[in-house]
């Protein structure tokens, strides 16, 4: 359960959240929508300008390669004429080299009628035939028809791959081909102008955007702004081409693992494409989106200082203080008192708690009046672990015996009362559960707990248990010696004979008293008497911890020995108990000493649980020792 306070303030944030974030999502839409529709725009700018370039770059190279074409030809034709006036630089291969650094061609090739080379530049071509290659094989209708001059179009070469541009004609004569090539070095430098890469480097003002070329058909990235994706196919970007043809406004996509804005348009044979990144796309919404929300949140700081301050002056601190005194309560402290008039409501809120706390005071008188009327002294208390005091009725320090200052004293602190109540645990009536005993009274405890809240009774139990004691004395023990009787120590050997490996080695002795009859008859049963309780003392007091003993009537008595951990143990009492039977003495009144004298057999227990039958075993053994002793004295 969370504070007033702090409720109305979370109200106010939820509130002031909702309406900060419609507010931030509709602006943030708008400026999204504008930004798809200004690079959208700026895209199809772009690629206009492209397509400008690349029809003005078309042109360059249509009259470039013409005039290459020419120039080649041209060379050819003055090369042939030179020949055929000197035909002996057929012969060498250097001048004919210097003819071509003269002419400003890169290769002289001669070919004879049957179309083999047989002379030039480059002696490796030598006997290389239109039939050499797909290059060679332009020139072939030449053999049949002498009048063609042929230009071949920029192509690699037949031995090198070499990018070369041929010509070749018949000399005036006849008698030879000629064939001139030349590297296009101006034509490529045209050509070059028309590579989309270099188009592409005129347009990257932003270098947040990649320009991408791809072949509509294939998908293979023909050009890029891009280098090492140059050669890929768009699906190793993350694109596919039934991506690019649908939308008309741009899409979103992921490339290259970025998320990116693409507007892609078909140019010729391929789809030309600018990719935007969202990080450039979109930063600038970031920047606007954070001055807004900075701006959003003061005026809602505001807002919230001014009404939560109202509402916690006028509302939840006359509610703080009510519950301040409501706690003070329900801690014990029933003289307090509510008077809270800041609102009409508050005024009757204390009005009708004050009413409430008196009726808990006269149920609390009313329950100590009935218990008075009982004829058992009964203590109520109760307390709880949020709360120092304890309350308990009146008869509660009647009971525990103590005095007015303790009974404050425990009253004032639950954790005094939890104490003194342990102490009182420590001491229990084995006979009897939850009854403890203080000092000469029987208490009986019953305690319940909810959470941390306990309720518990008292009562005082001492005559009942003191009824309970006398009768267990006069059933279990005899009367004159304060052993026990032969009910008493059945009930001790049926409990120790059912654990006998809890008592170790132990063994039955039975006793009989010596010259009892003469003791009656010379002193008078009062001296019979006092000689047994002299006996039953000896007895008593032998082997303490060791033993138990009891009188089964007239001159017999029980000694049972136990708890010792070896047969040898248990034989040396045996031993020491048979240097009593002659060396004691009885007082039986001032001055007055008897010899004090008995007999007594034993029998080794060994886990038997049979102790009647041990009993009689015992008793056999006591009269063959009895008649011994007596043949002994005679």
């Amino acid at each position: 359960m969370k504070p007033l306070k702090k409720m109305i303030g979370r109200y106010m944030n939820v509130v002031t959240l909702i309406l900060i974030s419609f507010l931030t999502l509709v602006i943030v839409y708008v400026q999204i929508a504008d930004t798809h529709r200004q690079a959208y725009n700026d895209a199809i700018t772009t690629f206009q300008q492209m397509e400008q370039v690349l029809e003005q770059n078309n042109d360059e190279l249509a009259e470039i390669s013409e005039e290459y074409s020419q120039t080649c030809l041209y060379s050819a034709e003055a090369i042939a004429y030179l020949i055929q006036d000197n035909p002996s630089v057929l012969d060498s291969v250097e001048e004919l080299k210097r003819i071509a650094v003269f002419m400003e061609v890169d290769e002289i090739h001669v070919f004879d009628e049957t179309g083999r080379i047989f002379a030039g530049t480059h002696p490796e071509y030598y006997d290389y035939t239109f039939d050499s290659g797909e290059q060679m094989m332009f020139f072939k209708p030449m053999l049949t028809d002498k009048s063609l001059k042929l230009v071949q179009d920029i192509m690699p070469n037949v031995a090198e791959k070499k990018l070369m541009q041929y010509s070749a004609l018949w000399s005036a004569d006849g008698k030879f081909i000629l064939q001139v090539g030349m590297a296009p070095v101006n034509v490529m430098k045209a050509t070059k102008k028309n590579e989309l890469s270099y188009i592409f480097s005129l347009f990257r003002v932003n270098p947040e955007a990649s320009y991408y070329a791809i072949d509509r058909t294939s998908g293979e990235i023909v050009g890029s702004t891009e280098l090492h994706c140059v050669h890929k196919n768009i699906r190793e970007l993350g694109l596919s081409l039934d991506d690019i043809p649908g939308p008309t406004k741009g899409f979103h996509a992921t490339v290259n693992g970025q998320g990116v804005f693409c507007v892609f348009r078909p140019i010729g044979s391929n789809y030309i494409g600018r990719v935007l990144t969202n990080r450039e796309l979109y930063g600038w919404i970031m920047m606007n989106t954070v001055v807004l929300l900075v701006c959003l949140v003061i005026i809602a700081l505001v807002l919230m200082w001014a009404v939560t301050g109202y509402m916690n002056r006028y509302v939840v601190d006359d509610i703080y203080r009510i519950n301040k005194k409501l706690h003070a309560i329900a801690s014990g402290n029933l003289e307090e008192v509510i008077d809270v008039q800041s609102s009409m409501e508050f005024s009757e809120l204390s009005s009708d708690i004050n009413r409430m706390k008196k009726s808990l005071l006269d149920n609390s008188r009313k329950m100590s009046y009935v218990l008075s009327k009982t004829n058992m002294y009964i203590g109520v208390y109760e307390y709880n672990e949020g709360m120092p005091q304890v309350r308990f009725t009146e008869y509660v320090p009647q009971i525990l015996g103590i005095s007015p200052e303790k009974a404050r004293q425990l009253s004032g602190d639950y954790r005094i009362f939890r104490e003194f109540l342990s102490h009182l645990r420590s001491h229990p009536f084995a006979k009897e559960s939850n009854v403890f005993k203080l000092d000469d009274r029987y208490i009986k405890v019953e305690e319940i707990s909810e959470n941390s809240n306990f309720f518990g009774i008292l009562i005082d139990v001492t005559e009942d248990t003191l009824k309970l004691l006398q009768m267990e004395q006069e059933r279990d023990y005899d009367h004159l010696t304060g052993l026990y009787n032969r009910g008493g120590l059945e009930n001790f050997l049926a409990s120790c004979l059912e654990k006998p490996e809890e008592f170790c080695e132990s063994a039955l002795v039975m006793i009989d008293a010596d010259n009892l009859k003469v003791v009656n008859d010379t002193y008078g049963h009062e001296g019979g008497d006092a000689y047994l309780k002299q006996l039953a003392s000896l007895l008593g007091e032998f082997a303490p911890g060791h033993s138990a003993a009891a009188r089964l009537g007239g001159d017999e008595f029980v000694l049972f020995l136990y708890h010792y951990q070896t047969k040898e143990e248990l034989l040396g009492a045996i031993l020491a108990l048979e240097e009593l039977q002659n060396g004691s003495r009885a007082r039986l009144r001032d001055d007055l000493y008897v010899p004090l004298g008995f007999s007594f057999g034993y029998c080794l227990t060994e886990g038997h649980e049979d102790y009647q039958a041990l009993l009689k075993e015992a008793d056999e053994e006591m009269y063959k020792n009895k008649k011994s002793r007596k043949a002994g004295r005679s």
